[in-house]
C-alpha cells in the first residue's frame, strides 16, 4: 500500500468512527454484525435471527446505515430475491457475485459466446495451442476488447471441451507438438470425422463435473444445478 492509499484508508476510518458515534444501540449492533461478515455480507433475515431485533427496527436501521454510506446492498447470485448487505469498505466475494462471468448479478452470456467463437477460430488456425498461448494472442491481437484473465481463458477452454468442439491433449514434443514442451496441456479442434488414435478428454470420458468451472456454485436447487445442466444431461444420455 502506498502513502496515498494509506492516507485515504485512514481518513475513511476516521469518518466511519465519527458517524459510528451517532448510531443508536440497535444500529450499532446491526453495523457490527454486517462488518464482521466482511466480503461475504449477510442476508437481512439472518440479521433478525442473530440480533433478535424487531423487524421494523432492522428495516429502519438498514436504511439509515445505507444513507450514511456505512453499508451497501449487493446482489447475491445464489438468491437474488434476498436483500443482502455488506459493509461499504468491502467488495463482494466470488461466492456472492458468481465470479468473473457475472455482471451486476447476471451471467454475461455475450462475453462468453464471443470468447468461445474467437478461441475456436484461433485454435482451428493454429492447429495446436496452449492456454497461455490463447491468452497471449487475445491480448496482443486486440480482437477481444474486454479484459480477460488467465482463469477466464481456462474456463472457456474447459467449456469448449465439454461442448465437444475441441479436445484436450498433452504434448509429445514431436510433430505438431514440436514447439510445446513435453507433457504440457494443449488444445486442438475436433475434426468432424473424429480424432483416431488419441485419448479423448472431456464430457464423454468422465463426468463433466470434474472440469466444470462453476462446480463451487452447484447445488441441487440452485441457479447452477445438475437438474438444469446440459453437460450433465449429455453425459447421462451417452
Amino acid at each position: 500500500m502506498n502513502r496515498l492509499q494509506g492516507s485515504s484508508s485512514s481518513k475513511r476510518k476516521r469518518e466511519l468512527a465519527l458517524v459510528s458515534d451517532t448510531l443508536t444501540d440497535g444500529e450499532r449492533i446491526l453495523y457490527n454484525l454486517i462488518l464482521s461478515k466482511r466480503d461475504m455480507g449477510i442476508w437481512s433475515g439472518d440479521m433478525k435471527r442473530e440480533t433478535n431485533l424487531p423487524d421494523h427496527m432492522v428495516k429502519k436501521s438498514l436504511k439509515l446505515l445505507q444513507s450514511k454510506g456505512m453499508i451497501k446492498e449487493v446482489v447475491n447470485i445464489q438468491n437474488k430475491a434476498r436483500k443482502h448487505y455488506m459493509a461499504a469498505q468491502f467488495e463482494p466475494s466470488k461466492e456472492i457475485t458468481g465470479g468473473d462471468w457475472y455482471s451486476e448479478g447476471s451471467l454475461d452470456k455475450d462475453l462468453i459466446n464471443v470468447l468461445k467463437n474467437v478461441c475456436v477460430k484461433y485454435i482451428s488456425r493454429q492447429k495446436v495451442v496452449t492456454r497461455d498461448g490463447v491468452l497471449d494472442w487475445s491480448r496482443k491481437s486486440g480482437v477481444i476488447t474486454a479484459e480477460v484473465s488467465n482463469q477466464q481463458i481456462e474456463e472457456i477452454l474447459r467449456a469448449l471441451v465439454l461442448d465437444d468442439e475441441i479436445i484436450e491433449v498433452k504434448s509429445t514434443g514431436y510433430g505438431e507438438f514440436e514447439n510445446v514442451p513435453v507433457g504440457r496441456v494443449c488444445y486442438k479442434c475436433k475434426s468432424k470425422s473424429g480424432v483416431r488414435g488419441e485419448p479423448k478428454d472431456g464430457a464423454m470420458s468422465s463426468i463433466p463435473c470434474g472440469v466444470c468451472p462453476r462446480i463451487n456454485f452447484c447445488t441441487p436447487d440452485g441457479i447452477v444445478s445438475p437438474r438444469t445442466c446440459v453437460y450433465y444431461q449429455k453425459w447421462l444420455d451417452f
